[in-house]
């Protein structure tokens, strides 16, 4: 696995042992993949939603609520 130094800001280190001394991680190289990781899973969700939105910008108007629209966007982001 590749290595990096990085530097953090205090109050960010603090957090990071703070996580890394309850128990929560090992280490905070773990956290700090694990937030990465998070942070790729949210993009790809955003990239989804945002292509999803322009091909219905590109379709036309619709008849569905705005209820009826949040209730299948939701459906389809849950699976």
């Amino acid at each position: 696995m590749p290595r990096q130094s990085i530097s953090f800001s205090k109050p960010n280190d603090e957090w990071l042992k703070a996580q890394v001394d309850s128990g929560e991680y090992s280490s905070k190289s773990e956290l700090v993949n694990d937030l990465i990781r998070q942070a790729r899973n949210q993009q790809t969700q955003i990239d989804w939603l945002q292509a999803k939105l322009d091909r219905a910008e590109k379709s036309g108007f619709t008849n569905d609520s705005k209820d009826e629209i949040l209730k299948q966007s939701k459906s389809l982001l849950n699976g």
